[in-house]
């Protein structure tokens, strides 16, 4: 089963918002669409209505990231678990258009929603797809980016559990600052020092 391309759906969803920089891309019924990426079938089901709707499932998204990343693996599963219910779907074995060099269909596991409307399709696909992620990788793959004031989720496929920013800049920009706070410190050290010495020379 393509574990990543569905919950890719999740990561992408709780993105569109970034609350540490007051800004929100999903405003729009085309941002909606957006969303789907290339499958525009779904995408076409999205109405104004579904703007409201993704801002709800995003909110929800975003507070099993932010559970696993604090280390309240329970309360992820349970918050995950949550919106499964509420958001089913049915896995299917499908081959599209796909084949192999012997002209046969390439099977795989497809998830299949059955929505009443856009959004509970897209719930449905990025819930189970964040599912499929945490069992088989663990909760703590789940993450938000500790570069202040970012906050992206994203999914940790490091080989070592490593990761601890959402991309190659932020991580780039957290490095810098905390190069930047070491220097700093060492200064003020420094210069702390000197005016002690200072003071101990000076017999007045």
């Amino acid at each position: 089963m393509e574990l990543a391309y569905y919950s890719d759906y999740a990561v992408r969803l709780v993105n569109t918002e970034e609350p540490g920089r007051n800004k929100d891309s999903l405003t729009s019924v085309e941002a909606v669409r957006d969303l789907f990426g290339p499958s525009t079938q779904a995408a076409r089901r999205a109405t104004d209505s579904d703007v409201t709707r993704f801002r709800s499932v995003r909110a929800r998204l975003r507070a099993v990231f932010a559970a696993a990343d604090a280390g309240e693996e329970t309360q992820a599963v349970d918050l995950l678990n949550s919106l499964l219910l509420e958001f089913p779907v049915s896995p299917q074995i499908s081959g599209h258009d796909h084949r192999d060099e012997d002209g046969r269909p390439k099977w795989h596991m497809h998830l299949a929603d059955h929505p009443s409307n856009a959004t509970a399709g897209y719930a449905a696909i990025a819930a189970m797809g964040l599912a499929f992620h945490l069992t088989e990788y663990g909760v703590d793959r789940l993450g938000l980016c500790q570069a202040a004031p970012c906050r992206n989720a994203y999914l940790d496929t490091s080989t070592n559990r490593s990761r601890r920013y959402c991309s190659d800049r932020c991580a780039t920009r957290a490095n810098v600052a905390a190069y930047r706070a070491r220097k700093r410190l060492e200064n003020e050290r420094s210069a702390s020092t000197s005016r002690t010495a200072e003071r101990a020379q000076d017999p007045t």
